[in-house]
Protein backbone atom coordinates (compact mmCIF):
# COMPACT_ATOMS: atom_id res chain seq x y z
CA UNK A 1 0.00 0.00 0.00
CA UNK A 2 2.88 2.47 1.04
CA UNK A 3 4.60 1.73 -2.36
CA UNK A 4 1.26 2.50 -4.05
CA UNK A 5 0.69 5.42 -2.46
CA UNK A 6 3.90 6.87 -3.01
CA UNK A 7 3.29 5.95 -7.19
CA UNK A 8 -0.17 8.20 -6.24
CA UNK A 9 0.35 10.30 -3.66
CA UNK A 10 -3.06 11.78 -4.71
CA UNK A 11 -5.43 9.80 -3.38
CA UNK A 12 -6.00 7.59 -0.42
CA UNK A 13 -8.89 5.36 -2.26
CA UNK A 14 -6.86 2.49 -2.55
CA UNK A 15 -8.28 -1.33 -1.76
CA UNK A 16 -6.19 -3.94 -2.26
CA UNK A 17 -8.50 -6.39 -2.74
CA UNK A 18 -9.63 -4.23 -5.93
CA UNK A 19 -6.57 -3.14 -7.56
CA UNK A 20 -6.88 -2.07 -11.06
CA UNK A 21 -3.37 -2.64 -11.36
CA UNK A 22 -3.62 -6.09 -10.54
CA UNK A 23 -7.34 -7.22 -10.64
CA UNK A 24 -8.59 -10.64 -9.53
CA UNK A 25 -10.56 -13.04 -11.26
CA UNK A 26 -12.75 -15.47 -10.21
CA UNK A 27 -12.94 -19.27 -10.38
CA UNK A 28 -15.42 -21.67 -10.10
CA UNK A 29 -13.84 -23.29 -6.77
CA UNK A 30 -14.17 -19.90 -5.66
CA UNK A 31 -17.81 -19.83 -6.01
CA UNK A 32 -18.66 -23.45 -5.18
CA UNK A 33 -16.55 -23.34 -1.84
CA UNK A 34 -18.20 -19.81 -0.84
CA UNK A 35 -21.58 -22.31 -1.53
CA UNK A 36 -20.75 -24.56 1.09
CA UNK A 37 -19.38 -21.89 3.59
CA UNK A 38 -22.97 -19.80 3.70
CA UNK A 39 -25.20 -22.43 3.23
CA UNK A 40 -26.61 -22.96 7.12
CA UNK A 41 -27.54 -19.05 7.20
CA UNK A 42 -28.62 -18.45 3.29
CA UNK A 43 -31.72 -19.24 2.50
CA UNK A 44 -32.08 -20.85 -1.21
CA UNK A 45 -34.72 -18.73 -2.96
CA UNK A 46 -37.42 -20.40 -5.24
CA UNK A 47 -36.96 -20.15 -8.79
CA UNK A 48 -40.67 -19.83 -9.89
CA UNK A 49 -42.23 -19.92 -13.48
CA UNK A 50 -43.82 -16.82 -14.02
CA UNK A 51 -47.32 -16.03 -15.20
CA UNK A 52 -45.71 -13.89 -17.91
CA UNK A 53 -44.43 -16.61 -20.25
CA UNK A 54 -47.53 -17.13 -22.37
CA UNK A 55 -47.59 -13.51 -22.92
CA UNK A 56 -43.83 -13.28 -24.15
CA UNK A 57 -43.68 -15.99 -26.11
CA UNK A 58 -40.72 -17.88 -23.56
CA UNK A 59 -40.61 -19.66 -20.61
CA UNK A 60 -40.09 -17.28 -17.80
CA UNK A 61 -38.26 -17.93 -14.37
CA UNK A 62 -38.36 -15.46 -11.99
CA UNK A 63 -35.51 -16.44 -9.34
CA UNK A 64 -36.77 -14.98 -6.03
CA UNK A 65 -33.84 -13.61 -3.88
CA UNK A 66 -35.79 -10.75 -2.90
CA UNK A 67 -36.53 -13.56 0.10
CA UNK A 68 -33.23 -13.17 1.95
CA UNK A 69 -33.96 -11.76 5.61
CA UNK A 70 -32.38 -8.42 4.58
CA UNK A 71 -34.42 -8.72 0.93
CA UNK A 72 -31.36 -9.02 -1.34
CA UNK A 73 -29.48 -11.22 -3.04
CA UNK A 74 -26.18 -9.39 -1.24
CA UNK A 75 -26.25 -11.49 2.02
CA UNK A 76 -24.46 -13.97 0.09
CA UNK A 77 -21.12 -12.18 -0.90
CA UNK A 78 -21.43 -10.32 2.76
CA UNK A 79 -21.66 -13.34 4.95
CA UNK A 80 -18.67 -15.47 2.46
CA UNK A 81 -16.32 -12.01 3.23
CA UNK A 82 -17.25 -12.18 6.97
CA UNK A 83 -16.20 -15.80 7.10
CA UNK A 84 -13.05 -15.13 5.69
CA UNK A 85 -11.69 -12.09 7.54
CA UNK A 86 -8.89 -12.84 10.22
CA UNK A 87 -9.47 -13.05 14.10
CA UNK A 88 -8.13 -9.53 14.35
CA UNK A 89 -9.88 -7.71 11.45
CA UNK A 90 -13.30 -9.44 12.72
CA UNK A 91 -12.27 -8.00 16.24
CA UNK A 92 -10.76 -4.41 14.51
CA UNK A 93 -14.22 -4.30 12.35
CA UNK A 94 -15.44 -3.62 9.07
CA UNK A 95 -16.48 -0.88 6.79
CA UNK A 96 -17.95 -0.34 3.49
CA UNK A 97 -20.10 1.84 1.31
CA UNK A 98 -23.58 1.05 -0.08
CA UNK A 99 -26.96 2.24 -1.73
CA UNK A 100 -28.73 -0.01 0.43
CA UNK A 101 -28.61 -3.26 -0.04
CA UNK A 102 -24.71 -4.47 0.78
CA UNK A 103 -25.00 -2.04 3.80
CA UNK A 104 -28.13 -3.99 5.00
CA UNK A 105 -26.61 -7.45 4.34
CA UNK A 106 -23.29 -6.81 6.09
CA UNK A 107 -24.61 -5.53 8.90
CA UNK A 108 -26.83 -8.59 9.17
CA UNK A 109 -24.68 -11.05 9.10
CA UNK A 110 -21.57 -8.93 10.76
CA UNK A 111 -24.22 -8.83 13.92
CA UNK A 112 -25.05 -12.57 14.40
CA UNK A 113 -21.09 -13.13 13.95
CA UNK A 114 -20.19 -10.47 16.25
CA UNK A 115 -18.38 -8.24 14.09
CA UNK A 116 -18.40 -4.18 14.19
CA UNK A 117 -19.92 -2.25 11.87
CA UNK A 118 -19.55 1.07 9.89
CA UNK A 119 -21.28 1.42 6.85
CA UNK A 120 -21.24 4.84 4.91
CA UNK A 121 -24.44 5.67 2.54
CA UNK A 122 -24.91 8.72 0.36
CA UNK A 123 -28.04 10.87 0.80
CA UNK A 124 -29.61 9.42 -1.84
CA UNK A 125 -30.12 5.83 -0.16
CA UNK A 126 -33.46 5.35 0.50
CA UNK A 127 -34.72 6.24 4.01
CA UNK A 128 -35.81 2.33 4.26
CA UNK A 129 -32.91 1.14 3.96
CA UNK A 130 -30.64 3.31 6.25
CA UNK A 131 -33.07 2.26 8.74
CA UNK A 132 -32.79 -1.04 8.35
CA UNK A 133 -28.64 -1.05 8.85
CA UNK A 134 -29.30 0.89 11.93
CA UNK A 135 -32.01 -1.71 13.59
CA UNK A 136 -28.93 -4.48 12.82
CA UNK A 137 -26.58 -2.27 14.59
CA UNK A 138 -24.37 -1.08 12.29
CA UNK A 139 -23.05 2.20 12.39
CA UNK A 140 -24.21 4.30 10.29
CA UNK A 141 -23.23 7.46 8.68
CA UNK A 142 -25.24 9.90 5.76
CA UNK A 143 -22.32 11.21 3.43
CA UNK A 144 -22.24 12.51 -0.20
CA UNK A 145 -24.47 13.04 -2.79
CA UNK A 146 -23.75 9.80 -4.53
CA UNK A 147 -21.96 6.08 -4.39
CA UNK A 148 -18.07 7.59 -5.36
CA UNK A 149 -18.12 10.15 -2.70
CA UNK A 150 -19.62 7.72 0.08
CA UNK A 151 -16.92 5.55 -1.22
CA UNK A 152 -14.00 7.64 -0.84
CA UNK A 153 -15.10 8.35 2.56
CA UNK A 154 -15.82 5.52 3.57
CA UNK A 155 -12.35 4.01 2.60
CA UNK A 156 -10.82 7.34 4.19
CA UNK A 157 -12.49 5.88 7.70
CA UNK A 158 -10.95 2.69 6.83
CA UNK A 159 -7.24 3.80 6.55
CA UNK A 160 -7.94 6.16 9.58
CA UNK A 161 -9.33 4.03 11.97
CA UNK A 162 -7.97 0.70 10.58
CA UNK A 163 -11.23 -1.21 9.49
CA UNK A 164 -11.35 -3.53 6.67
CA UNK A 165 -13.03 -1.94 3.84
CA UNK A 166 -15.48 -4.54 1.91
CA UNK A 167 -16.51 -3.63 -1.28
CA UNK A 168 -19.78 -4.41 -1.67
CA UNK A 169 -19.29 -5.50 -5.43
CA UNK A 170 -15.75 -6.18 -6.35
CA UNK A 171 -14.14 -8.14 -3.22
CA UNK A 172 -13.20 -11.53 -4.92
CA UNK A 173 -15.06 -12.94 -1.76
CA UNK A 174 -18.24 -10.89 -2.51
CA UNK A 175 -18.37 -12.22 -5.86
CA UNK A 176 -17.49 -15.77 -5.01
CA UNK A 177 -20.72 -15.44 -2.77
CA UNK A 178 -23.26 -13.82 -5.40
CA UNK A 179 -22.22 -16.63 -7.48
CA UNK A 180 -23.94 -19.26 -5.37
CA UNK A 181 -26.90 -17.67 -7.05
CA UNK A 182 -26.08 -19.16 -10.74
CA UNK A 183 -25.41 -22.53 -8.57
CA UNK A 184 -29.10 -22.64 -7.32
CA UNK A 185 -30.55 -21.68 -10.90
CA UNK A 186 -28.46 -25.01 -12.23
CA UNK A 187 -30.06 -26.97 -9.91
CA UNK A 188 -33.40 -25.36 -10.07
CA UNK A 189 -33.71 -24.95 -13.82
CA UNK A 190 -31.25 -27.77 -15.06
CA UNK A 191 -32.57 -27.05 -19.05
CA UNK A 192 -32.22 -23.41 -19.02
CA UNK A 193 -31.48 -21.76 -21.89
CA UNK A 194 -30.52 -18.22 -20.83
CA UNK A 195 -30.07 -15.97 -17.53
CA UNK A 196 -31.03 -12.37 -17.31
CA UNK A 197 -28.33 -10.65 -14.61
CA UNK A 198 -28.92 -6.53 -13.16
CA UNK A 199 -25.94 -5.28 -13.23
CA UNK A 200 -24.54 -2.31 -11.03
CA UNK A 201 -21.03 -2.32 -9.97
CA UNK A 202 -20.57 -5.89 -11.58
CA UNK A 203 -20.35 -8.51 -8.44
CA UNK A 204 -23.73 -10.81 -9.05
CA UNK A 205 -22.91 -10.94 -13.19
CA UNK A 206 -19.48 -11.97 -12.30
CA UNK A 207 -19.95 -14.66 -9.83
CA UNK A 208 -23.16 -16.18 -11.69
CA UNK A 209 -21.52 -15.93 -15.12
CA UNK A 210 -18.50 -17.74 -13.59
CA UNK A 211 -20.80 -20.55 -11.62
CA UNK A 212 -23.01 -21.17 -14.76
CA UNK A 213 -20.07 -20.83 -17.83
CA UNK A 214 -17.99 -23.63 -15.62
CA UNK A 215 -21.31 -26.01 -15.50
CA UNK A 216 -23.13 -25.07 -18.80
CA UNK A 217 -21.14 -23.27 -21.34
CA UNK A 218 -23.99 -23.09 -23.65
CA UNK A 219 -25.99 -20.90 -21.34
CA UNK A 220 -26.48 -17.35 -22.29
CA UNK A 221 -25.50 -14.63 -19.92
CA UNK A 222 -27.10 -11.68 -20.31
CA UNK A 223 -26.41 -8.10 -17.84
CA UNK A 224 -29.60 -6.04 -17.91
CA UNK A 225 -28.29 -2.31 -16.76
CA UNK A 226 -30.61 0.72 -16.49
CA UNK A 227 -29.59 3.60 -19.16
CA UNK A 228 -29.28 6.12 -16.66
CA UNK A 229 -25.99 4.21 -15.53
CA UNK A 230 -24.63 1.94 -18.14
CA UNK A 231 -21.22 1.49 -16.40
CA UNK A 232 -20.71 -2.02 -17.54
CA UNK A 233 -21.53 -1.50 -20.99
CA UNK A 234 -19.10 1.88 -21.42
CA UNK A 235 -16.47 -0.28 -19.42
CA UNK A 236 -16.90 -2.73 -22.79
CA UNK A 237 -17.01 -0.17 -25.27
CA UNK A 238 -13.65 1.07 -23.95
CA UNK A 239 -11.80 -2.09 -23.21
CA UNK A 240 -12.15 -0.99 -19.02
CA UNK A 241 -13.70 0.37 -16.32
CA UNK A 242 -14.51 4.38 -16.64
CA UNK A 243 -16.74 6.48 -14.75
CA UNK A 244 -19.97 7.40 -16.10
CA UNK A 245 -22.61 10.12 -14.85
CA UNK A 246 -25.08 8.83 -12.55
CA UNK A 247 -28.18 9.91 -13.12
CA UNK A 248 -31.38 9.56 -10.91
CA UNK A 249 -32.88 6.53 -11.51
CA UNK A 250 -36.09 3.90 -10.31
CA UNK A 251 -32.86 1.31 -10.07
CA UNK A 252 -31.06 3.30 -7.64
CA UNK A 253 -29.49 0.16 -6.18
CA UNK A 254 -27.38 -0.48 -9.94
CA UNK A 255 -26.06 3.09 -9.30
CA UNK A 256 -22.42 2.51 -9.57
CA UNK A 257 -20.40 4.95 -11.80
CA UNK A 258 -17.89 2.76 -12.02
CA UNK A 259 -18.09 -1.26 -12.19
CA UNK A 260 -15.01 -3.36 -10.24
CA UNK A 261 -12.00 -4.20 -11.96
CA UNK A 262 -11.89 -7.55 -10.83
CA UNK A 263 -15.98 -7.81 -12.29
CA UNK A 264 -14.77 -7.08 -15.81
CA UNK A 265 -11.90 -8.93 -15.89
CA UNK A 266 -13.80 -12.07 -14.81
CA UNK A 267 -17.10 -11.09 -16.87
CA UNK A 268 -15.12 -9.71 -20.10
CA UNK A 269 -15.02 -13.27 -21.58
CA UNK A 270 -18.10 -15.02 -20.50
CA UNK A 271 -20.63 -12.52 -20.93
CA UNK A 272 -23.03 -12.92 -24.21
CA UNK A 273 -25.05 -9.51 -24.35
CA UNK A 274 -25.65 -6.49 -21.95
CA UNK A 275 -28.46 -4.51 -22.45
CA UNK A 276 -29.93 -0.63 -21.12
CA UNK A 277 -33.69 -0.32 -20.40
CA UNK A 278 -35.15 3.08 -20.06
CA UNK A 279 -36.84 4.03 -16.88
CA UNK A 280 -40.70 3.44 -18.24
CA UNK A 281 -39.62 -0.31 -18.55
CA UNK A 282 -38.78 -0.46 -15.09
CA UNK A 283 -41.43 1.39 -13.90
CA UNK A 284 -43.45 -1.27 -15.62
CA UNK A 285 -41.82 -4.22 -14.39
CA UNK A 286 -42.49 -3.15 -11.06
CA UNK A 287 -46.02 -2.83 -11.84
CA UNK A 288 -46.31 -6.14 -13.89
CA UNK A 289 -44.48 -8.22 -11.20
CA UNK A 290 -46.84 -6.78 -8.66
CA UNK A 291 -50.23 -6.81 -10.32
CA UNK A 292 -49.18 -10.67 -12.09
CA UNK A 293 -47.24 -12.32 -9.62
CA UNK A 294 -47.73 -10.50 -6.62
CA UNK A 295 -43.85 -9.69 -5.98
CA UNK A 296 -42.69 -6.42 -4.77
CA UNK A 297 -39.40 -5.50 -6.41
CA UNK A 298 -36.93 -2.95 -6.27
CA UNK A 299 -35.71 -1.03 -10.14
CA UNK A 300 -32.79 -2.93 -9.69
CA UNK A 301 -34.76 -6.51 -8.82
CA UNK A 302 -37.03 -5.54 -12.21
CA UNK A 303 -34.40 -4.86 -14.97
CA UNK A 304 -34.58 -8.52 -16.14
CA UNK A 305 -38.22 -8.68 -16.95
CA UNK A 306 -37.91 -4.50 -17.73
CA UNK A 307 -35.66 -6.07 -20.76
CA UNK A 308 -37.95 -9.04 -22.12
CA UNK A 309 -41.23 -6.33 -21.70
CA UNK A 310 -39.14 -3.72 -24.21
CA UNK A 311 -38.59 -6.39 -26.60
CA UNK A 312 -34.54 -5.96 -26.04
CA UNK A 313 -34.52 -9.88 -26.47
CA UNK A 314 -36.23 -11.32 -29.08
CA UNK A 315 -34.17 -14.47 -29.89
CA UNK A 316 -35.03 -15.65 -26.68
CA UNK A 317 -39.02 -16.42 -27.51
CA UNK A 318 -39.25 -20.05 -27.28
CA UNK A 319 -36.50 -20.52 -24.50
CA UNK A 320 -36.30 -20.92 -20.83
CA UNK A 321 -35.07 -17.56 -19.61
CA UNK A 322 -34.75 -17.29 -15.84
CA UNK A 323 -34.56 -13.46 -14.45
CA UNK A 324 -32.88 -12.81 -11.04
CA UNK A 325 -35.25 -10.81 -8.85
CA UNK A 326 -32.20 -9.79 -7.10
CA UNK A 327 -33.66 -7.39 -4.11
CA UNK A 328 -37.30 -6.10 -2.73
CA UNK A 329 -35.95 -2.76 -1.02
CA UNK A 330 -38.07 -0.23 -2.45
CA UNK A 331 -38.91 2.69 -0.91
CA UNK A 332 -42.46 3.16 -0.45
CA UNK A 333 -42.98 6.64 -1.33
CA UNK A 334 -40.75 5.61 -4.85
CA UNK A 335 -42.82 2.43 -4.92
CA UNK A 336 -45.56 5.28 -5.41
CA UNK A 337 -44.18 6.76 -8.20
CA UNK A 338 -43.03 3.60 -9.78
CA UNK A 339 -47.40 2.31 -10.03
CA UNK A 340 -47.87 5.64 -11.34
CA UNK A 341 -45.43 6.11 -14.07
CA UNK A 342 -46.19 2.29 -14.80
CA UNK A 343 -49.64 2.83 -15.00
CA UNK A 344 -49.26 6.20 -17.24
CA UNK A 345 -46.32 3.94 -19.50
CA UNK A 346 -49.33 1.22 -20.01
CA UNK A 347 -51.90 3.97 -21.13
CA UNK A 348 -54.11 2.89 -18.51
CA UNK A 349 -53.60 6.50 -16.66
CA UNK A 350 -53.96 9.37 -18.70
CA UNK A 351 -54.47 12.99 -18.52
CA UNK A 352 -56.02 15.25 -20.86
CA UNK A 353 -57.35 18.88 -21.33
CA UNK A 354 -60.54 20.00 -22.98
CA UNK A 355 -62.52 23.56 -23.38
CA UNK A 356 -65.82 23.05 -22.68
CA UNK A 357 -68.97 25.53 -22.22
CA UNK A 358 -68.85 27.40 -18.65
CA UNK A 359 -72.59 27.05 -19.32
CA UNK A 360 -74.47 25.14 -16.41
CA UNK A 361 -74.19 21.44 -17.33
CA UNK A 362 -70.89 22.10 -19.58
CA UNK A 363 -68.46 20.23 -17.37
CA UNK A 364 -71.39 17.35 -15.97
CA UNK A 365 -71.78 16.61 -19.81
CA UNK A 366 -68.12 15.95 -19.65
CA UNK A 367 -68.52 13.22 -16.59
CA UNK A 368 -71.13 11.97 -18.59
CA UNK A 369 -69.53 11.48 -22.20
CA UNK A 370 -66.31 10.14 -20.05
CA UNK A 371 -68.23 7.79 -18.00
CA UNK A 372 -70.24 6.67 -20.91
CA UNK A 373 -67.26 4.86 -22.40
CA UNK A 374 -66.59 2.75 -18.82
CA UNK A 375 -63.47 5.31 -18.00
CA UNK A 376 -63.13 5.79 -14.13
CA UNK A 377 -62.82 9.74 -13.72
CA UNK A 378 -59.45 10.37 -11.02
CA UNK A 379 -59.40 13.97 -10.90
CA UNK A 380 -60.61 17.03 -12.30
CA UNK A 381 -59.88 20.66 -12.31
CA UNK A 382 -61.08 23.55 -13.72
CA UNK A 383 -59.26 26.38 -15.38
CA UNK A 384 -60.71 29.46 -16.49
CA UNK A 385 -58.20 32.35 -16.29
CA UNK A 386 -55.91 30.91 -19.00
CA UNK A 387 -58.58 30.08 -21.52
CA UNK A 388 -57.90 32.52 -24.32
CA UNK A 389 -60.38 34.45 -27.05
CA UNK A 390 -63.69 32.81 -25.48
CA UNK A 391 -64.66 34.32 -21.75
CA UNK A 392 -67.81 31.95 -21.81
CA UNK A 393 -65.16 28.72 -21.91
CA UNK A 394 -63.58 26.87 -19.17
CA UNK A 395 -60.33 24.37 -19.72
CA UNK A 396 -60.97 20.96 -17.72
CA UNK A 397 -58.00 19.03 -16.72
CA UNK A 398 -59.00 15.38 -15.95
CA UNK A 399 -56.93 12.47 -14.80
CA UNK A 400 -58.64 8.96 -15.53
CA UNK A 401 -58.15 5.46 -15.88
CA UNK A 402 -58.62 3.37 -18.64
CA UNK A 403 -58.10 0.02 -19.20
CA UNK A 404 -55.17 0.10 -21.63
CA UNK A 405 -54.41 1.58 -25.42
CA UNK A 406 -57.51 0.41 -26.81
CA UNK A 407 -60.19 2.03 -24.11
CA UNK A 408 -57.73 5.22 -24.83
CA UNK A 409 -58.67 5.30 -28.42
CA UNK A 410 -62.06 5.05 -27.88
CA UNK A 411 -61.87 7.85 -25.02
CA UNK A 412 -60.28 10.30 -27.33
CA UNK A 413 -62.23 9.45 -30.53
CA UNK A 414 -65.37 10.44 -27.98
CA UNK A 415 -63.91 13.51 -26.94
CA UNK A 416 -62.52 14.26 -30.49
CA UNK A 417 -66.22 14.32 -31.76
CA UNK A 418 -67.99 16.49 -29.00
CA UNK A 419 -65.20 18.98 -28.43
CA UNK A 420 -63.11 21.43 -30.46
CA UNK A 421 -60.28 21.93 -28.22
CA UNK A 422 -58.64 18.97 -26.44
CA UNK A 423 -55.33 17.89 -25.77
CA UNK A 424 -54.12 14.63 -24.53
CA UNK A 425 -50.90 14.09 -22.59
CA UNK A 426 -47.98 12.43 -22.24
CA UNK A 427 -44.53 10.81 -24.23
CA UNK A 428 -46.73 7.80 -24.90
CA UNK A 429 -49.23 8.63 -26.90
CA UNK A 430 -47.61 9.40 -30.72
CA UNK A 431 -50.79 10.10 -32.28
CA UNK A 432 -52.83 13.31 -30.15
CA UNK A 433 -54.69 15.07 -32.37
CA UNK A 434 -55.93 18.71 -32.16
CA UNK A 435 -58.82 19.90 -33.57
CA UNK A 436 -57.76 23.38 -32.87
CA UNK A 437 -54.40 25.09 -34.39
CA UNK A 438 -54.23 26.53 -30.42
CA UNK A 439 -51.26 25.04 -28.90
CA UNK A 440 -52.97 24.34 -25.17
CA UNK A 441 -50.17 24.64 -21.98
CA UNK A 442 -46.91 23.30 -21.33
CA UNK A 443 -47.79 20.98 -19.20
CA UNK A 444 -49.28 18.95 -21.91
CA UNK A 445 -46.66 18.96 -24.87
CA UNK A 446 -44.57 15.91 -25.35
Amino acid sequence: MKRYLKKHPETIEYDPMCDKENPQRITFEDVSAAAFRIQSEIIKTPCVKSHMSNTFGMDIYLKNDFLQHTGSFKERGARNALLLLSKENKARGVISASLGNHSQALSYHANNLNVPTTVVMPNVAPIMKIEKCRSYGANVIIHGHDMKEAKFHAMSLAKERGLTYINGYDHPHIMAGQGTVGLEIIEQVPDVDAVLVPVGGGGLIAGVATAIKHLKPHVLIYGVETEKCPSMKQAMNRQGPVCVQIRSTLADGLAVPTIGYNAYVTVKPIVDKLITVNEDWIARAILRLIEQEKYVVEGGGAVGVAAIMAGLVPELVGKKVVCILSGGNIDTTILGRCLERGLAAEQRLVKFKVTVSDRPGGIAELCKLISSTGVSIKDIIQERAWVHGDIFSVRVKVVCETRGPEHLEELRGVIASAYREWDFAGEYDAFTRRNSSESLDDDVSH
